[in-house]
């Protein structure tokens, strides 16, 4: 198969993964960053693991670097929510759809790597293994993550898609 008919040769998407890449991430995503611009404070207040930094986050306004942290990253999170959405949803290649999606699941591992310091702080248990404890912010930044890069890697090793990884429904070799 010529190159660009296989740059061409496009499937249908099952409706599990359109529905969390297209709408619940990006929606998730937005939410992010409304609250890393919009509301930082509040934001960071949920970032602290001790009832005392909390109280301390919540009166005292955050330091201009710490802000301008702040709207960089709600402006990443604009742009993740777009770049998915839009991307994903203009094409039906799996190419396209891999190599996003790839390039995701290595955010994904980065992202939870950002949370080292807190796990640091309350325990890697308390920030990673135990969910009946975590705040918004850890469900959101650990848990969300969680289902984030397992929709990833089912959709990189095909489940659902009527193939092998690399191949398209077929059988013939995709990428």
């Amino acid at each position: 198969m010529s190159r660009s008919s296989e740059e061409q040769t496009n499937v249908t998407i099952p409706l599990v993964y359109r529905l969390f890449f297209l709408y619940i991430e990006p929606i998730s995503a937005l939410v992010g960053a409304f609250y890393a611009g919009a509301k930082p404070t509040e934001y960071l207040t949920y970032l602290t693991s001790s009832a005392q930094g909390a109280a301390l986050a919540r009166t005292t306004a955050p330091p201009t670097p710490t802000l301008i942290s702040l709207y960089q990253l709600a402006n990443l999170y604009l742009l993740f929510a777009l770049n998915e959405h839009l991307v994903l949803s203009s094409t039906t290649s799996l190419r396209t759809w891999r190599r996003l999606l790839f390039g995701l699941l290595v955010a994904d591992f980065g992202h939870l790597a950002t949370m080292v310091p807190l796990a640091q702080e309350k325990g890697f248990a308390a920030v990673f293994l135990h969910f009946w404890a975590w705040n918004a912010m850890e469900w959101g930044s650990v848990a969300f993550v969680y289902a984030g890069a397992t929709m990833r890697s089912s959709f990189l090793l095909g489940i659902g898609l009527g193939g092998s990884p690399g191949s398209d429904t077929r059988g013939k070799k995709k990428d």
